[in-house]
């Protein structure tokens, strides 16, 4: 079996999100014994090869001309992959939901989609209309493939909802973290009344919520701080930068209790949510969120928002706290509680802890995408 992901946000490059999904995945394929290839557009100035892990990633130069940007790129990709099924004999590619609008035939290649959220199912969950370009790739996208997969339960009935594709077998892979990066660490001490969020700082991951709640928290903890790690968030919606528009919301005292640390390496964030003694995710809505994941595999006491797919990940009271973000006084209330409980955190820590090592572990991962491959294989 050999496996090329179509993917253009592969680390460093907007490491994010599906990227850092897709190199887990890869790196851990690597490490099964499947050979994996990694092809994207990327914004350089020419093709390069470059080996991550044993997994080989082709960042492909992006066309710059606009009007035909779609096809060349989708030209560039396809000729890349027919290069690997001739000279590799390549058997399976997999790419996000509109990853095969633009990509040509590949003659005896199963096509692959793995939903991690498109624009249809972050536009109409958000309250918006899709756009009809961005729609209609997704659409075209979707036809071409062989087998569809989905991160969770939710993105994919919303999204079989949204495009129509009625009874079609849709399996449910979420997605995992790798339990010996993301692990508790008893030699870091934790900081009492610290709250850690980390996410790209937009409307999107409810952070403007987080600071309406927080002068709440502050009430009846004068002593919490707010760390918030993420990249800022263009919105013309909000005056431009989204950072911008949240200092602008915090009075002095609550500008006081907030530092915005900026973009943390990937390979910094465990020590990051080891300090962290509540870890809040208040998203409006999420595929199936690796933040969420990482500060369980941390064992820490998360909030998180109960929206879409939240109940997925977290067994309120069980293995987290979930609200509804929307609310301020029932998110402030929720990180109080925490905050005042260190044993109801060390126990939400350590069942969240056992749910990531059982359910989103590489390990137990990494064997169920192997399987449904082998299933998308065989079916001829």
């Amino acid at each position: 079996m050999r496996i090329a992901f179509l993917c253009s946000e592969y680390p460093p490059h907007r490491g994010a999100g599906i990227g850092t999904f897709t190199q887990a995945l890869g790196r851990a394929l690597v490490r099964a014994g499947v050979p994996v290839d990694v092809v994207g557009v990327y914004p350089v100035e020419r093709d390069a090869l470059e080996d991550d892990q044993g997994v080989r990633v082709w960042r492909l130069a992006a066309a710059r001309t606009p009007y035909t940007r779609f096809v060349r790129n989708g030209w560039k990709v396809t000729r890349k992959l027919r290069e690997l099924c001739e000279q590799d004999g390549l058997d399976l590619v997999e790419g996000q939901e509109n990853a095969f609008a633009a990509v040509g035939p590949l003659d005896g290649v199963k096509k692959v989609i793995r939903m991690h959220g498109g624009h249809h199912f972050f536009a109409v969950t958000l309250g918006r209309q899709p756009a009809l370009w961005r729609g209609w790739q997704e659409r075209r996208s979707f036809r071409q493939a062989d087998a569809v997969c989905a991160v969770s339960r939710y993105v994919a009935e919303t999204t079989r909802h949204l495009l129509g594709l009625g009874s079609r077998q849709i399996e449910i892979l979420p997605n995992f973290v790798d339990p010996v990066r993301f692990c508790p660490c008893e030699t870091a001490r934790e900081e009492e009344n610290l709250i850690v969020f980390a996410g790209t700082i937009c409307e999107k991951k409810g952070i403007h919520f987080l600071i309406q709640a927080f002068p709440k928290v502050l009430a009846e903890q004068p002593a919490a701080r707010l760390v918030v790690a993420g990249r800022d968030h263009a919105d013309a919606r909000y005056g431009g930068s989204f950072r911008g528009y949240l200092e602008r919301m915090m009075d002095e005292t609550t500008r006081g209790r907030v530092e915005f640390a900026g973009p943390v390496p990937y390979d910094q964030m465990p020590a990051l949510l080891a300090r962290a003694a509540v870890c809040v995710y208040p998203s409006l809505m999420e595929a199936m969120p690796m933040a969420w994941l990482e500060g369980m595999a941390m064992g820490k006491a998360v909030v998180a928002s109960r929206l879409g797919p939240g109940p997925e990940v977290i067994r309120d009271g069980v293995d987290g706290l979930l609200c509804d973000p929307r609310q301020p006084q029932e998110l402030a209330s929720a990180l109080v509680r925490l905050l005042r409980d260190p044993d109801l955190r060390y126990r939400l820590g350590r069942a969240a802890r056992r749910r990531i090592e059982e359910e989103f572990s590489a390990a137990v991962m990494v064997e169920r995408n192997l399987e449904f491959y082998r299933r998308v294989l065989a079916q001829g």
